[in-house]
């Protein structure tokens, strides 16, 4: 047995959890392939990662650990269902013996086989958590926990709700399907189209997520950027007539084109005015061009719009802002919202003036919604200090820098606080 010290110990066990914390999505769709229950799926998925705090400190970490921790989850689920197998067989066999069993109806059979043409495991898992017995927000909310992988901090953040909100909901929802005993499948025709909306909103939260972590030390997360662009190609794939579809796609697309340039090379945020656009890829912009071609006029192809703006701009002082303002502000008739109206008062500040973008933000500063969105003060900040109210700005920039998670974004916050005023160049992210 090999010895290891406290130090190596924990290091370990932080190895388990950041590896756990990538690849549970895919634990969790494997496994829920097998067992047919989402639930059940996520309670082996962590047996294995328990598995691993226990065994790896004294045996060390294997080559290929999320490949380890699959292998134990799903040999786990094999085991519990031919435990369950071997109960139902004998349960049939008594069956059998008191009347005859009806064949199954062919018309079920054919249903099944037609609806195996989703064969990724992921949107798999998504369509199944996004079933119709759920609310809507309780079908986002567990499939962000389990496709994600965020904590219920992260998806109340993301909600803009009380974090005992999330929590109650992500409860309820594996509740509910547990007692519907809704199985792992993959809907098609009507049913596969009534759940859409809800899998294009995870597929958009879990992006944004990546895009701009809510909390820990990283600005971005790409493996969760990754996830959800090649999410929404696949969907985008298998329902190529759902213009919404290709909306989303391109807006991932557009976004995902900046990722390299949005950090320094210590991991620091970079804004928008300061990036080096030919970071920028222009293969993925010029897939998020082709992608929007196919879509329509809905919430997402108009976000995509407003990406292709910044896409197609070579130079930051060539953004069309006034075409951005107002296609924020058909946004806002389509999806009103205070964060839309918060983005197209920084479109506005650009386009107009910061005094014309201040008038917008100062009217959203009692909306409820908004009360710990830390965006809201650094959007009020970076219009106060353009403004050359330096005191105003340096308070507003501290009050935002002490609302986010986000260690980058609080650095950089209590940065601009610091200099406020003196000149710091400033600029959407």
């Amino acid at each position: 047995m090999v010895l290891v010290t406290a130090a190596s110990a924990e290091e370990t066990a932080e190895t388990v959890e950041a590896v756990f914390r990538i690849e549970s999505a895919r634990i969790i769709a494997g496994v829920a392939r097998i067992v047919r229950d989402v639930g059940l799926a996520e309670e082996l998925a962590q047996d294995a990662l328990v598995a691993a705090l226990e065994r790896w400190p004294e045996s060390g970490v294997p080559d290929k650990p999320g490949a380890w921790l699959m292998a134990t989850a799903k040999h786990r689920a094999i085991d519990l269902v031919r435990r369950k197998e071997t109960y139902a067989r004998k349960l049939a066999e008594v069956g059998r013996a008191l009347e005859d069993v009806p064949p199954p109806d062919p018309a079920d059979v054919a249903n099944a086989a037609g609806a195996d043409d989703i064969d990724d495991d992921l949107l798999r898992l998504i369509f199944t958590a996004c079933h119709p017995v759920l609310s809507t927000p309780a079908r986002v909310a567990l499939t962000l926990r389990l496709l994600g992988g965020l904590t219920t901090e992260e998806i109340a953040r993301a909600f803009l709700a009380p974090e005992p909100t999330v929590a109650q909901r992500i409860v309820r929802a594996k509740r509910t399907l547990a007692t519907a005993r809704v199985p792992f499948e993959v809907p098609y025709g009507s049913d596969r189209a009534a759940r859409l909306s809800s899998v294009l909103e995870v597929i958009y939260l879990v992006f944004n997520e990546g895009y701009s972590a809510t909390a820990g030390d990283d600005l971005v997360r790409p493996a969760l950027c990754e996830d959800a662009l090649r999410l929404a190609r696949v969907l985008a794939g298998l329902m190529p007539e759902e213009p919404e579809v290709h909306g989303l796609a391109a807006l991932l697309e557009f976004q995902a084109s900046r990722i390299a340039a949005r950090t320094g090379p210590d991991g620091e945020p970079v804004l928008l005015a300061d990036q080096n656009r030919t970071k920028w890829n222009r293969m993925l912009i010029r897939r998020g061009i082709e992608a929007l071609h196919r879509a329509g006029h809905g919430p997402y192809a108009l976000q995509a719009a407003i990406a292709a703006c910044h896409a197609q701009s070579i130079r930051y002082e060539d953004t069309d802002w006034t075409t951005i303002a107002a296609l924020y502000g058909r946004l806002m008739t389509l999806t009103p919202s205070p964060v839309v109206e918060l983005n197209r008062a920084v479109a506005v500040a650009m386009s107009e003036g910061p005094a014309a973008g201040l008038r917008l933000v100062d009217a959203l500063v009692d909306e409820p919604a908004l009360k710990d969105y830390h965006l809201l003060p650094s959007v009020r900040g970076d219009l106060l200090e353009r403004l050359g109210r330096g005191e105003e700005a340096r308070t507003e920039f501290a009050r935002a820098a002490s609302l986010t998670h986000n260690a980058r974004e609080r650095a950089l916050l209590l940065q601009r606080a610091a200099r406020s005023g003196d000149g710091g160049r400033p600029g959407p992210s």
